[in-house]
């Protein structure tokens, strides 16, 4: 059974450098092994638009039991601003409609992460 975020985090680490913030969703298994990684969104310096909609499509496709998603912070800083709180609320009651667990929301930057599970905020 993977670790998280260290087990995502190789997976999503090279778009820490990203001068725009990138948002990924990594589609889980039901061993929690990585299925596949994909860029959902890419946004501005400081801001990308999400939606359950496409955070979930891929993984549905995949049949994946669970899901995490990431996004780097191209400020360097990755304390959750109240929009990263709300888009994980939000995708974490669409996951539990869709029978696609959200395991985790990891901000990250060259600098570090943070991880909504490791805060228990999940």
């Amino acid at each position: 059974r993977i670790r998280f975020p260290a087990a995502v985090y190789p997976v999503v680490s090279h778009y820490a450098d990203r001068k725009q913030e990138h948002f990924l969703a990594v589609s889980l298994n039901g061993a929690h092994e990585v299925i596949a990684a994909r860029v959902v969104s890419v946004g501005l310096v400081n801001r990308t638009l999400v939606h359950p909609r496409e955070v979930f499509a891929d993984a549905i496709t995949d049949r994946a039991a669970a899901l995490v998603v990431a996004h780097n912070h191209p400020s360097g800083r990755t304390e959750p601003s109240p929009e990263d709180r709300e888009v994980t609320r939000r995708l974490a009651t669409a996951g539990e409609t869709l029978g696609v667990k959200l395991l985790d929301h990891v901000i990250f930057s060259l600098e570090g992460y943070y991880s909504f599970l490791e805060h228990g905020e999940i």
